[in-house]
């Protein structure tokens, strides 16, 4: 048994789950802004404060925004 295959791949796999924490919570929770989120984990989530703006994206709630009724 080669011991790439018992040493990297479980790595990866972990790497790659952490990296994309961020989107993975946005799309568990439903967010509004899951593309946003995404784009922005891929593109600066290898600097660590793009992951953690991404994550603190993803944990904040939606405000649910009401209009008032229109009355002419």
């Amino acid at each position: 048994m080669h011991l790439l295959g018992v040493f990297f791949f479980p790595f990866f796999g972990f790497s790659f789950v952490m990296y994309f924490l961020p989107s993975i919570v946005a799309v568990a929770r439903n967010k509004r802004d899951v593309l946003p989120i995404l784009l922005l984990n891929f593109l600066l989530g290898w600097t660590l404060i793009g992951w953690i703006v991404a994550l603190i994206w993803a944990l904040k709630t939606d405000v649910v925004v009401v209009y008032p009724a229109y009355r002419p």
